[in-house]
């Protein structure tokens, strides 16, 4: 997050900008000019002689002499940044607070402290977009947020001094805190209040009037149901929308109706999808909550059920009402409890034999999690199956993304099974996916379940089956008294169908995870070689290496500079040099001093027949006065001669 404002033609700063303590030389001011009668016109002249008759009217001649420039201006909105000097701040703020009039016509300027956000959606930088929002913006968000009784993090209002630049940054700060504290929470980051604030454009519509529309589309052909009033905000997912219906032949009756538009992940031809929602009211299952009625268009489906006033499975566990916002219901909690041992083990073993019996029937389902979990006295039966025709988001996606190992729809439902289960075990979602360490619970056998769904090493190797689970001590000696017959048939080229949209779904899975962790990766390799210790180990590497380098550049000259010795004719110029001497020749700009070439090899034997005696004394003698002359050899007394050989290295 940025602020915006600063010179002409600045850019928006980077939020971890250095602010310097001491006082800038200039202030900048964003204003606006706002009449009580609209339509008003005012050219940057005017506006420009406006500030100053406000100086001169309330500071006189002297103060009307303030030094104010006006950087930017906006004759349609009738806006303008404005620089002046930190020193006339004050003077020129309280000057504009107190005009209230501009030709006998009524009006106030207005300051304005605007903020640049860059959201990102995804992991893909070009999924990107900047909004503009004032503090105020941020004080209506919090406003509404409030429905949740969480404690936010927003900074608190100042009236005198919000404008001075140290209190700017620190408030930057803090709102950069209070998007981290939003996006991080798991019910606020997808309620539609802030999908509105970072994402207006996508987010702008009202999605009641739109599931009305199509409502009243469908009452027109089925006029014997009507809406007894919206269920708003009931549920977490923004386009669907849930109405409380009553049929005209039982007017006592309550219905639920739900509305949905079509998500990414519509893979089903119209025709096969039509097909599918009209079979929902023909499934027959003890764990499955009844559906009425079922109908689709070319861009949506609506489904009605039984009301069920006691609410769904996440009720029971918050101690909610069903009707209230699901703000209110799960954010924040009165009484943190979990279930009874006996109801977990129970209502866990109903969830996994409905899982079960889906997964063998080869329908999708993926959207497990305790809202959609109907409770009817001790029997738990599952809602939305349509969700999955639709192409909707699963509400865990953010967390089994994270995981290459959960790619299919099977493996989807059993670890949104592990949430589940913790839910009812702690009565709480967990802090984090995978969990490091599980509180105590009702019983051990109840922490092996969740270290197999939810732990670090499970997430590693993948979910395990339903019937790997049901197998476990906590769910096995649970005996299920519900004589209902299971019916749910679909018709063979209907199964091709779903399982063909099956497939492209975990593949659109697959290609997310796959792209999630290649910037995991590139993260983790740009963190760790911008790092400190990375830093030092590569100048330390490349000190070493420039050693290195200089080292056999050395060795290269002296054994260039030994060659051409060897090879010199008689009419060079070179000095000579005693083989057996211990000092090698000195090399210019090489730090380091190479090993002295090696003896010079024994002279060949002579080949004359005679016998040669051993070196005398006298010879000892001759060789040290040739060392001798060699020490004492001066360059200047040798004769200048000619020369082709180029390899001999010039000697200064």
């Amino acid at each position: 997050m940025a602020e915006r404002g600063g010179g002409k033609g600045a850019q928006p700063a980077a939020f971890e900008r250095i602010v310097f303590k001491n006082a800038s030389e200039h202030h900048y001011m964003q204003i606006r000019l706002e009449f009580q009668e609209g339509g008003i016109r005012l050219n940057a002249a005017h506006f420009k002689q406006l500030i100053l008759s406000a100086l001169k009217e309330l500071h006189g001649e002297v103060g009307a002499a303030l030094p104010v420039d006006i950087l930017t201006y906006e004759e349609k909105t009738l806006s303008a940044i404005l620089r002046v000097p930190s020193s006339g701040l004050v003077k020129l703020w309280s000057a504009l607070t107190l005009l209230g009039s501009y030709q006998n016509r009524k009006c106030a300027f207005r300051v304005i402290q605007e903020y640049i956000i860059r959201v990102q959606r995804g992991i893909s930088m070009e999924n990107s977009w900047q909004i503009v929002r004032r503090y105020s913006d941020f004080d209506l968000l919090n406003s509404s947020l409030q429905i949740s009784a969480l404690s936010l993090p927003l900074p608190p209002k100042k009236l005198i001094g919000n404008m001075d630049r140290e209190f700017i940054a620190e408030r930057q700060k803090g709102l950069q805190n209070y998007l981290n504290v939003i996006t991080t929470n798991h019910i606020l980051s997808n309620c539609e209040l802030v999908k509105k604030f970072l994402d207006p454009n996508n987010y702008s519509v009202n999605y009641t009037e739109i599931a009305l529309q199509h409502v009243s589309m469908f009452f027109r052909s089925e006029p014997k149901w009507e809406v007894v009033e919206p269920l708003k905000d009931i549920g977490w997912r923004i386009r669907k929308r849930y109405f409380l219906m009553k049929s005209k032949n039982q007017p006592k009756e309550r219905l639920m109706l739900s509305w949905a538009d079509f998500g990414p992940d519509k893979y089903l031809s119209d025709k096969d999808f039509q097909c599918a929602v009209k079979l929902l009211p023909s499934c027959s299952h003890p764990y499955i909550y009844k559906v009425t009625f079922a109908t689709a268009n070319e861009s949506s489906a609506l489904v009605i059920r039984p009301f069920n006033e006691k609410g769904t499975l996440k009720d029971l566990i918050y101690k909610a009402k069903p009707k209230d916002p699901f703000l209110k219901k799960y954010c924040n909690p009165k009484k943190i409890q979990g279930l009874e041992l006996q109801q977990i083990k129970t209502f866990g073993r109903q969830i996994l034999e409905v899982l079960k019996f889906l997964h063998e029937k080869g329908f999708p389902y993926g959207h497990l999690h305790s809202s959609n979990v109907m409770l009817d006295g001790d029997t738990c039966r599952l809602l939305d199956l349509e969700n999955s025709l639709l192409g909707l988001p699963s509400f865990y996606r953010s967390y089994f993304s994270q995981f290459r190992k959960i790619n299919t729809l099977e493996g989807v439902d059993v670890h949104c099974f592990g949430h589940l289960l913790y839910e009812m075990t702690y009565g709480r979602p967990p802090d984090s996916i995978p969990v490091d360490g599980f509180p105590p619970a009702p019983s051990a056998s109840v922490v092996a379940v969740l270290e197999s769904l939810l732990s670090c090493e499970a997430l590693k190797n993948g979910m395990p089956a339903v019937s790997k689970i049901l197998q476990m001590s906590l769910f096995s000696d649970i005996l299920l008294t519900n004589s209902e017959k299971p019916q749910f048939k679909i018709p063979t080229k209907l199964k091709e169908a779903l399982k063909t949209a099956k497939e492209c779904i975990e593949k659109r899975l697959t290609e997310e995870q796959k792209l999630i962790h290649q910037h995991r990766r590139l993260t983790r390799a740009q963190s760790h070689h911008g790092s400190e210790e990375e830093k030092k180990k590569r100048k330390i590497l490349a000190r070493k290496k420039s050693k290195l380098t200089a080292f056999e550049s050395g060795e290269e000259h002296l054994a260039k500079y030994s060659n051409s010795n060897n090879s010199a004719g008689s009419g060079t110029s070179s000095p000579l040099t005693s083989p057996s001497s211990p000092t090698p020749p000195s090399t210019a700009g090489v730090s380091t001093i190479p090993p002295p070439p090696p003896a010079a090899p024994p002279l060949p034997p002579q080949t004359d027949g005679a016998v040669h005696p051993d070196p005398s004394p006298a010879d000892s003698a001759s060789r040290e006065a040739l060392l001798s002359s060699i020490q004492n050899f001066q360059k200047g007394a040798l004769k200048k001669a000619d020369t082709c050989d180029h390899s001999v290295p010039r000697i200064s």
